[in-house]
């Protein structure tokens, strides 16, 4: 029996392949594009077709099912050819919260045990006072006093005086809201 020649029968079927793919996309380019997609993904499954079995229907589907998953995924793609909609987005730069997180890890640290861990359980759980004294086994009184000792424990060594010190500085506010809409 003749070895089965995957690669020559597989070029064979290309000129219909590129038919009917120009007959779902309607342009050269993107039905060479669908097609060189489904080569691909056949080529890589070629130990799942079995050799003397249609080959050229098996091509199809897979150029169909090709075809069907790019339509999903422009449904939900947004069309912005002149970058309109790209220019009004726009994020806080995240370098400046990574360097404060960084310091504010190291800071944590330095605290003694208990406020550090009355602080998580109150400032980063979500526990209420209550709840945070029945899990340390003390008083609410005491959960409140470690969080707040932490609270200024931890604004001294960050050097922090206020509000203001938190989230973006005012030159990344300004550029925000420069590509806002209200602006």
């Amino acid at each position: 029996m003749p070895s089965y020649d995957f690669r020559s029968e597989l070029l064979a079927v290309i000129p219909n392949l590129r038919a009917f793919a120009i007959s779902l996309v309607g342009t050269a380019d993107k039905a060479d594009d669908l097609v060189q997609e489904t080569l691909v993904r056949a080529w890589d499954k070629r130990d799942s077709f079995t050799p003397g079995t249609n080959l050229k229907g098996w091509l199809f589907t897979i150029l169909r099912n090709e075809f069907y998953s790019q339509m999903r995924k422009r449904k939900r793609e947004v069309s912005d050819p002149e970058g309109a909609l790209a220019e009004k987005l726009s994020v806080h730069p995240e370098q400046v919260g990574r360097l404060d997180m960084d310091d504010f890890k190291k800071a944590i640290r330095t605290l003694p045990d208990d406020q550090r861990e009355a602080l998580i359980l109150v400032g980063a759980s979500g526990f209420s006072y209550e709840e945070a004294a029945e899990i340390c086994g003390c008083a609410v009184g005491t959960i409140k006093s470690r969080v707040s000792r932490a609270r200024s424990q931890l604004s001294k060594i960050l050097k922090l005086e206020g509000d203001g010190e938190y989230g973006p500085d005012a030159v990344a506010v300004g550029v925000m809201n420069l590509n806002s809409p209200a602006a």
